[in-house]
């Protein structure tokens, strides 16, 4: 199967499979650091695409409420099978259309509305279904926020567990989108029973490390453990919650009834497909290698004098802050200015930003994505090079066409399939 099969599309509706083409071809010719997006593979790609897109499977295994199920009982409990192997849980519900869904049906399984939440603020690194304002968390449950250290920019959880002690909340949540240095599972686990609280896991960004042993897990101390389906995991895009076995009915049916009907089942068929891959030993080196790339382009930056948040990175994921070597230069103007050099990046908060959300005075970057391409650290150190150049000339336009036409000539050299 090609990276992009338009054939069909194209006799139907010229105008959408112009769009697929233009796509593919920015995919194939642009280094994508956005660290929550990767490169699936072929197989889960056809499996996204597939027949399994045609069935109505309300339900689970063996208690649908359609007739016809019978392979989607056979997909999805493969699924199922494969996760619980994969990190060694009690119990997985794969049906999750997304990350966010999948935090949402474990606050319905385990909290009333008004019930306080303890969570990663936003702006140093949290997620909005952590407790954004406007979001269903926010609208719903009491929000607490933790924050990083200003010194250390990395948990101080003496300070969380001062938190947790004079808010009893009834849920604490960790896990972040935007936090580069290892989370301590077991010690939040300490203090959410200290306190009387359920702990909730969102490892959504780190799975893939999680999976294969190279970030500490908290499967063994969490009572519930959400991810998305895809960032390093690299399986489709799409979510799954994880529990202890006393949760598993409850978990199950505030996911189906509670807040999705028909499950994805294509979706689901491409969830099954990735776990197999991340079954196989190669993909724990490829894991090994996201890690090894991050340091090497983390190194490279700070090298060209760019100011790394907390001063480096534990997984696959770094936060540049722009103002101690570019004070002029917000994250979304970097960001443009990357993405016309076919670098794509994306403008971040770092923790006690003055900028608004929308300009930002950081930028997060991650390496699964161009470790799928198989660039290693030769590349990343090329890659820092080009942002440096990019940013210290403040985007002029003969910079950013000679790094574009470094980056394409790179591009050519790592091919998506």
């Amino acid at each position: 199967m090609s990276f992009v099969a338009v054939d069909e599309i194209r006799k139907v509706d010229p105008e959408v499979a112009v769009l697929f083409e233009r796509e593919a071809d920015r995919q194939r010719n642009t280094i994508e650091l956005i660290a929550s997006e990767n490169h699936v593979s072929p197989a889960v790609l056809q499996a996204m695409g597939s027949i399994f897109t045609n069935k109505y499977a309300e339900g689970y295994p063996g208690k649908r409420y359609y007739g016809g199920c019978v392979n989607m009982d056979g997909v999805e409990s493969l699924a199922i099978e494969r996760a619980k192997k994969l990190f060694g849980c009690d119990h997985a519900n794969v049906q999750a259309h997304s990350g966010s869904q999948a935090n949402t049906a474990v606050y319905l399984a385990v909290l009333n509305p008004g019930d306080t939440i303890l969570s990663l603020d936003l702006s140093h690194g949290g997620h909005l279904s952590h407790g954004m304002k406007i979001n269903i968390t926010g609208l719903l449950y009491h929000i607490v926020h933790y924050g990083v250290s200003p010194k250390t920019f990395q948990f101080d959880m003496a300070e969380v567990r001062r938190l947790a002690i004079e808010h009893k909340p009834k849920l604490i949540l960790t896990g972040a989108s935007a936090y580069p240095r290892t989370i301590d599972f077991a010690k939040f686990t300490e203090i959410a029973k200290e306190v009387g609280a359920v702990h909730m896991a969102d490892i959504a960004h780190i799975a893939g490390l999680v999976a294969t042993g190279l970030h500490p897990s908290p499967i063994p101390v969490a009572e519930f453990v959400t991810t998305t389906t895809h960032k390093t995991l690299r399986g489709p895009r799409g979510g799954m919650t994880m529990c202890k076995a006393d949760f598993a009915k409850k978990l199950d049916s505030r996911m189906f009834p509670g807040i999705q009907g028909g499950p994805l089942m294509h979706v689901i068929a491409a969830k099954a497909v990735a776990f197999a891959e991340a079954l196989k030993p190669e993909f724990k080196t490829y894991q090994q290698q996201i890690l090894k790339n991050a340091q090497a382009l983390c190194e490279g930056l700070k090298s060209a004098g760019i100011h790394i948040v907390s001063g480096g990175t534990d997984n696959h994921l770094m936060l540049v802050d722009l103002r101690p070597s570019h004070p002029n230069v917000t994250g979304k103007a970097a960001e443009t200015w990357l993405e016309a050099a076919n670098i794509i990046t994306n403008k971040n908060m770092i923790p006690f930003d003055e900028r608004k959300p929308v300009e930002t005075s950081g930028l997060r970057l991650g390496t699964p994505a161009i470790t799928t391409r198989g660039m290693k650290e030769k590349e990343m150190k090329l890659i820092a090079q080009w942002i440096s150049a990019v940013l210290t000339n403040n985007g002029d336009a003969n910079v950013i066409e000679k790094t574009r036409h470094d980056v394409l000539g790179l591009c050519k050299q790592f091919p998506l399939p």
